[in-house]
């Protein structure tokens, strides 16, 4: 059944949306002049709507919103704050009003195999997955498959993933690097407690105390999850795909991850696996 939302965060929807803006624009490195000018109202207003004194336009909001790049969970949080009604639907992935989408993202992972594909939900669950994916996740411990696969705790923690990886210390920090992103992007306390965990882990802990690693002269393009598996060392690069233009929460916060061979040798031994 489709919804809107009604509160995001309980700290965030009890909070001004002054204060909300004011945390976004600084988040974003950006001053009250440079922002008034980008949305083209005074700085004066500006200040006047971040301290309470002056009311925004629900316009005005997604205007700033906009220029802020605030995901569209964020935006109903300012709408609620500001008195205004949310305008971002959130419909589950199985309802069946996503019946397409699903089916597009689905078709998307089955095209890609045998080669892995995963798609991603905000906080990183694993939602679909081909069967290339299938079956790297069963390589997993049982306390890591549930009730949802995480990709950064299955690949971070020690028992998971991790185990197989050849070149942690380089694949680790750039996880590392963009799960720090993730929680910088928004307020979400389970991405908080996502980082605390992971940075707990004893190969994490190692990891952040090592010497960063010197560059080569020639540094590859992409750096390669290489990992040991069946005997065979596979080498894979990443990319990330996300819906264009979405005005449904779930199809804005949901990636589709897919890995591709970065040599001929997981080249074959990927298509033989999936023969």
């Amino acid at each position: 059944m489709s919804h809107l939302i009604s509160v995001t965060d309980k700290a965030a929807a009890d909070t001004s949306v002054g204060t909300l803006i004011r945390e976004w624009r600084t988040q974003r490195k950006l001053s009250q002049m440079e922002l008034a000018l980008d949305i083209d109202i005074s700085p004066r207003h500006l200040s006047f709507v971040e301290t309470g004194r002056s009311k925004p336009s629900a316009e005005l909001l997604m205007s700033i919103a906009s220029q802020l790049d605030v995901p569209l969970r964020a935006r109903n949080t300012w709408l609620l704050a500001a008195g205004y009604a949310p305008r971002y639907s959130e419909q589950g992935l199985d309802t069946a009003r996503m019946a397409q989408a699903k089916a597009a993202v689905q078709r998307l992972l089955d095209t890609h195999d045998p080669y892995p594909g995963v798609a991603l939900d905000r906080h990183w669950n694993v939602v679909l997955h081909n069967r290339a994916a299938e079956k790297l996740m069963g390589l997993l411990p049982a306390e890591l498959l549930g009730p949802e696969i995480n990709i950064f705790r299955a690949s971070l923690h020690p028992q998971g993933f991790a185990a197989y990886t050849k070149n942690f210390p380089e694949w680790g920090s750039y996880l590392l690097q963009v799960l720090q992103r993730l929680m910088l992007s928004g307020r979400d306390e389970d991405i908080i407690a996502l980082v605390e965990e992971v940075h707990a882990y004893p190969n994490v802990i190692a990891l952040k105390q090592q010497t960063p690693v010197t560059q080569s002269t020639e540094p590859s393009l992409l750096i390669p999850c290489v990992m040991e598996l069946y005997g065979q060392e596979l080498s894979l690069f990443t990319t990330l795909t996300t819906f264009g233009s979405p005005r449904d929460i779930t199809l804005h916060e949901l990636c589709v991850e897919l890995f591709y061979p970065a040599d001929t040798q997981t080249e074959v031994f990927l298509k033989a696996m999936g023969g």
